[in-house]
């Protein structure tokens, strides 16, 4: 089953899909498993070529529940995206676990938040400052926002943004306070603060985030005193993880490692 729902995020309405397995019968009285995804940079619930909504139905065929939903000013969601920052995707993120949790067809001890390039760093700020997420995915993540967005962006655009206080970027409108807000953020450092279970796969064609990012969380992932890290690059794979052969490897490594949580904590799906 899917469903459009809409979240409340401070003043803006988050527009976001909700997929449940179809329940068998012995499990209608159970509560799902959840798989929470956070988009990336100008990106959507939707994702480049299908991305998420594929993975979404993947998920659900293998007895997850999956919650995607749009940050502010993308997809279908209300608000400006530009105009907020890093602290406003962060504090979505956090209105968006809130909801899920409610849930009651959710089982919220049994929460895995996957983040996609910039969606990998909030979601490795946002599962850092939450007990209740279960365990971590990260696609192809960016590790070093401020860097990692202005060469994106462009050092073109990026001038401009410091010699007027905004950029037009693919037709979002970017401000100086985005820009800013990617400064005070750190995701490598405050990943040591996630003490449980993550997974981190990138794409060995990735030209948009380059590979060793994997390896900077990795470092980090590895000198937590609790919580194991497991990384794999994904043969095939771009940044959006496009082809048959990048896209059947992201899910084999992604499903396999999440039913393994799950298992290990007496949940089977």
């Amino acid at each position: 089953m899917e469903q459009v729902i809409y979240i409340k995020s401070d003043s803006v309405r988050l527009t976001a899909t909700m997929h449940l397995p179809e329940p068998l019968p012995e499990k209608e009285a159970d509560r799902w498993p959840l798989v929470l995804i956070c988009h990336g940079f100008v990106g959507s619930r939707i994702g480049v070529n299908r991305l998420f909504v594929k993975a979404a139905r993947t998920f659900c065929r293998h007895g997850l529940a999956v919650l995607r939903f749009d940050y502010g000013g993308c997809g279908e969601s209300e608000g400006e995206y530009g105009e907020g920052g890093l602290d406003v995707l962060l504090q979505q993120t956090r209105d968006v676990i809130d909801y899920a949790m409610k849930l009651e067809q959710v089982d919220s001890s049994r929460v895995v938040l996957l983040g996609h390039s910039l969606g990998g760093a909030v979601a490795t700020l946002a599962a850092s400052q939450d007990e209740r997420i279960h365990a971590l995915v990260l696609w192809a993540a960016v590790a070093r926002p401020s860097a990692d967005i202005i060469r994106i962006v462009g050092e073109t655009k990026y001038e401009q943004v410091l010699q007027t206080g905004w950029t037009d970027y693919l037709g979002y409108r970017l401000t100086d306070r985005f820009f800013r807000s990617l400064e005070q953020f750190d995701p490598l450092r405050e990943a040591q603060c996630f003490a449980k279970n993550t997974l981190v796969l990138h794409g060995n064609r990735d030209d948009v985030i380059p590979v060793d990012a994997m390896f900077q969380y990795e470092r980090q992932f590895r000198l937590r005193p609790q919580g194991n890290c497991e990384t794999g690059i994904v043969l095939g794979g771009d940044h959006t993880f496009s082809s048959l052969e990048g896209y059947s490897r992201l899910m084999a490594s992604t499903v396999t490692w999440i039913n393994r949580q799950l298992e290990e904590s007496g949940v089977t799906v």
